[in-house]
């Protein structure tokens, strides 16, 4: 394989994917700048600029001010926020960030990508259905490390104990962490939601007695966080994947999710988890009781889980498929 590099932001999910290629593939370089930065895209010039490449792999927020000429560029669509759906889930700076800057630069990454992916068939549609890209859009599903994300051999807790749900995401309006508090209003005082506050800690503050911080956890440190809980909460608005809901389910977990965007690609609503309606609070508490009166329906879910991932969503396949399609280009 010859020389890719791949110019991401920090701290988030598709900086963790990327860096999963860069494990499998000979030759596939990560170039990691700090998310300020964009604030002043021009700055971005930079950012590998004086790397030898045969090909630029990025996502298409700002994958125009790392083009190159004659460097061939394939852009991964990790999510999809520049629509009108996300005005009521967005700030007004942010949104109107998403319609004008953000909207303009991915639709000129789209022109000049020669191939354009996208990690689920929902967000894919979304990119179809918006920027029309030539060469379509090839769905490659993210990958998840199944050897060290594994099911933890501990005995289920039980109404005998504490019934641990485990929410792990920015605390945004867009993973719907404004619905927390109120669903753990709904819950027993045996059920405890505890939430582990992203790679990119801010957003909104939450006061609840049955809601419980973890504080920032690292990606390294995710597996161990995973295998000490009961069930996954994932009440998102949107996803472009899921990569927390897939490692939750690499580790046996249960999840009671979001019914929307790529979300039922994952969950399978009956026999990994529930899917909620979007903000329905009572749903997703009626739905966490449930499972946490029925240890052996969430031992049985999370066992399916666990058989899914091994099935659909290894880093294993997600590395094959890229190397595959650069193979392909560079050829």
């Amino acid at each position: 394989m010859r020389n890719i590099i791949s110019p991401m932001p920090t701290g988030n999910g598709a900086y963790v994917v990327h860096r999963m290629l860069e494990k499998g593939i000979p030759g596939y370089t990560v170039m990691p700048y700090r998310p300020l930065r964009e604030l002043f895209p021009p700055s971005l010039l930079t950012v590998g600029r004086f790397t030898r490449a045969h090909l630029i792999h990025t996502t298409p927020d700002h994958a125009i001010f790392h083009v190159r000429k004659d460097v061939p560029v394939v852009v991964t669509f990790h999510n999809y926020v520049i629509d009108r759906f996300m005005k009521d889930y967005s700030s007004p700076l942010r949104y109107f960030h998403y319609r004008t800057d953000l909207k303009l630069f991915t639709g000129l990454a789209v022109k000049c990508a020669c191939a354009v992916t996208a990690v689920s068939r929902f967000t894919a549609g979304l990119v179809k259905r918006d920027l029309s890209p030539r060469s379509g859009v090839r769905v490659i599903y993210n990958g998840v490390d199944h050897n060290r994300f594994v099911p933890a051999k501990r005995k289920p807790s039980g109404l005998s104990g504490e019934i641990r749900v485990l929410f792990c995401g920015n605390l945004t309006s867009r993973k719907g962490a404004q619905w927390l508090a109120p669903i753990a209003e709904r819950l027993e005082p045996g059920i405890k939601i505890f939430f582990a506050s992203g790679l990119r800690p801010s957003g909104l503050r939450l006061d609840h007695p049955r809601l419980i911080p973890l504080g920032p956890v690292s990606h390294d440190k995710m597996h161990l966080v995973y295998q000490d809980f009961d069930m996954l909460l994932f009440p998102s608005v949107r996803e472009g994947f899921g990569l927390v809901a897939a490692e939750a389910m690499a580790c046996g977990l249960p999840v009671v999710a979001t019914n929307c965007s790529s979300i039922p690609e994952l969950v399978d609503d009956g026999r990994g988890g529930f899917l909620c309606p979007l903000g329905n609070v009572d749903d997703f508490a009626e739905k966490i009781t449930h499972l946490a009166h029925n240890p052996s329906m969430r031992r049985e879910m999370g066992q399916y889980n666990r058989h899914r991932v091994e099935r659909m969503f290894t880093a294993e396949r997600m590395v094959g498929e890229y190397r595959a399609l650069f193979s392909g280009l560079l050829s």
